[in-house]
């Protein structure tokens, strides 16, 4: 039987993870780096992926030894609490390797149910992103910013973002434009962190598929703490990966979700 700790653990392992985390990536970004690619059509990976990996994962070593990790970059690790970290490293290394500031380190804790905790973390900016129990706040600095979601209702009023313009299938994409054209706005390119914007009220729709569960657990966590609704393109859990439509209102998410299935 699971025992999930007190908020104030969770953010104090959430923010130490983080915080190793930031350190390694920062070593490498806008820096020359040699990149790798997972697969033939081209699925970078470099050494700041590995090193914050590794570095996260001692952090939960120490601090969390009997909860599992899940991450991308190594293998799973099964725990005996009940709870498992799930990590992405580096959330959009397209951005890394090309400079843009759009990339993100993703930390979440889940139980059996799902995301209960999550930080989406811009080390470049400075800016973390974070949702929980106790509500959802971007910190700076020594900024602290409490986030709520926008009150838009209505498609023709919405930002609608996604990473990729292709996104997925054919038939993927197609379900995709059908939303974005009802739009008021579509932007692209921003990885984990267009979650994060939405998160706090600045855009009103992310729409994803192609997901791993360490792409979608964090955001997932911090957009529902700021009152977004996260779930797959029927409606359910979204936090196993694949397709995954955020959205700030029940409206919009009823909306798009219409849309989304033809």
């Amino acid at each position: 039987m699971s025992m999930t700790p007190d908020i104030e653990t969770i953010r104090t392992v959430a923010h130490a993870v983080a915080d190793a985390a930031r350190v390694e990536t920062l070593k490498y970004f806008r820096k020359p780096l040699a990149v790798d690619s997972k697969r033939a059509d081209f699925d970078p990976v470099t050494i700041a992926d590995r090193a914050a990996e590794a570095a996260m994962r001692a952090v939960l070593r120490r601090m969390r030894p009997d909860d599992g990790i899940l991450g991308e970059e190594e293998e799973a690790v099964r725990g005996t609490s009940g709870l498992t970290w799930v990590l992405d490293p580096i959330d959009g290394t397209r951005g890394f390797i090309s400079g843009t500031p759009t990339w993100g380190v993703l930390i979440a804790l889940q139980d059996a149910g799902g995301p209960i905790h999550g930080i989406i973390d811009q080390p470049f900016t400075g800016e973390r992103f974070e949702g929980g129990a106790d509500g959802a706040i971007w910190t700076r600095g020594d900024a602290r910013v409490p986030m709520k979601v926008r009150a838009t209702t209505d498609l023709a009023d919405a930002t609608v973002l996604t990473t990729f313009p292709e996104i997925g299938t054919a038939e993927e994409a197609a379900a995709f434009r059908r939303v974005a054209n009802a739009c008021r706005l579509t932007r692209y390119g921003m990885d984990c962190y267009g979650y994060a914007l939405l998160a706090a009220g600045h855009v009103d729709l992310v729409i994803e598929a192609g997901l791993q569960s360490y792409d979608i657990a964090a955001p997932i966590a911090v957009v529902r703490a700021a009152g977004g609704i996260v779930t797959d393109w029927q409606g359910g859990p979204a936090h196993g990966g694949g397709r995954a439509l955020a959205a700030a209102t029940p409206e919009l998410h009823a909306a798009a979700l219409a849309l989304l299935n033809g």
